[in-house]
């Protein structure tokens, strides 16, 4: 007959010894057991709650917010902390043999450490509240852009480090698993090349910043505010709040148009007036038009140009071309809504009429009018 693998026999010992001990006794055992799991479970919240209120009133006395998220990410992991221990205990206190007390032992420090990596991980996730807190105390601006994507890398990395050290609690070589990895790693770069490509293109746009999060940009392909970058690819969303994810490998080889960047916004058209405006009258409308825009406070002062430009196939045309101040898309739009009253009001003042697109006709020999 084959033998037992270890934990089987200490299996087979422990009911061999439950079977010829006193039932009392064991009944006791298994009560006192029983008990200590339901105290930590019912405790578990009460006792966390009172920590994390004791740890709150040294975080409130602190100018950072650092303190608070290290507490609010630890939480949830500290609660599920007192459920393993209590379980832990409560079979500990059994007669067990020492191989489970070992297995047992290896689970509660895997689930430790599993604990541990999480609350990180969640402390981690909030990288908002990190730029803030190193913006308001230490003075250093981070890129929106750029504090995500590393947030997700460091992510990565605890749960790199999580599975490493938990692989080496159960006795697995982890020095071969990374060898074999390394094995097999040109057959998945083969497999996986555009993924890698879309990595390396992620890095080309954290590292080159060509825009940020909350950036209004324009590509060939899309146009739209930009809202999360991750390894793989970029989200926009366009002004029909419709959300399109871009690969990155895609957008950095595009042409990026930002326009969140820039200084000031440009107006330019042409105004056409009517053929019948005398020569006085639109050298005043070009000079009032200039004059108003030079006073306007909302209009750059470095480039105006209003100039009589053409004869237009049914107007004379008066070329604009300015800048605004502003370049936020709704304040853009106010201030030209407004220019174009002011110059309405010029145009009016002056009697000059708008031309519109027409076509005269002329007829050698006038038209005969037909006798009733």
């Amino acid at each position: 007959m084959p033998e037992l693998p270890n934990y089987l026999k200490g299996l087979q010992q422990n009911l061999d010894a439950l079977g010829g001990s006193d039932i009392t006794g064991i009944a006791v055992k298994v009560g006192i057991a029983f008990s200590i799991f339901i105290c930590f479970w019912v405790f578990r919240k009460v006792v966390t709650r009172y920590i994390f209120k004791l740890l709150s009133r040294f975080t409130d006395k602190t100018k950072t917010r650092l303190d608070d998220h290290i507490i609010d990410a630890f939480q949830k992991p500290l609660q599920i902390f007192f459920v393993f221990l209590g379980i832990y205990l409560s079979l500990l206190y059994l007669p067990l043999s020492p191989e489970h007390n070992l297995l047992l032992s290896r689970v509660f420090r895997s689930s430790l450490l599993i604990l541990i990596a999480t609350g990180f991980y969640n402390f981690f996730g909030c990288y908002e509240c990190i730029t803030e807190d190193m913006h308001s105390i230490w003075g250093i601006s981070v890129d929106k852009l750029l504090v995500p994507f590393f947030s997700k890398v460091l992510k990565v990395v605890i749960i790199a480090f999580a599975v490493t050290i938990i692989a080496q609690e159960w006795d697995y070589n982890v020095s071969s698993l990374i060898a074999g990895l390394g094995l097999g790693g040109l057959a998945f770069a083969l497999a996986a090349k555009d993924s890698a490509a879309n990595i390396f293109g992620g890095v080309v746009i954290i590292t080159d910043k060509p825009f940020s999060i909350g950036d209004w940009i324009s590509t060939p392909s899309v146009e739209g505010v930009v809202e999360d970058i991750n390894f793989r690819s970029t989200k926009i969303r366009t002004f029909a709040q419709a959300v399109v994810t871009v690969p990155n490998a895609t957008l950095a080889n595009e042409p990026v148009t930002n326009y969140t960047r820039m200084g000031m916004r440009r107006i330019t058209f042409n105004l056409g007036v009517t053929y019948d405006t005398s020569r006085e009258k639109i050298k005043k409308c070009v000079t009032e038009i200039k004059n108003m825009l030079e006073t306007h406070p909302e209009i750059h002062p470095e480039t105006i140009f209003v100039r009589f430009d053409s004869f237009g196939a049914s107007s004379l045309d008066i070329f604009l071309y300015f800048f605004t101040v502003t370049t936020v898309w709704g304040e853009f739009l106010r201030v030209k809504e407004d220019i174009n009253f002011k110059i309405m009001e010029i145009l009016e003042k002056e009697g000059v009429s708008v031309a519109f697109p027409s076509t005269s006709v002329y007829f050698e020999t006038p038209l005969e009018t037909k006798q009733q």
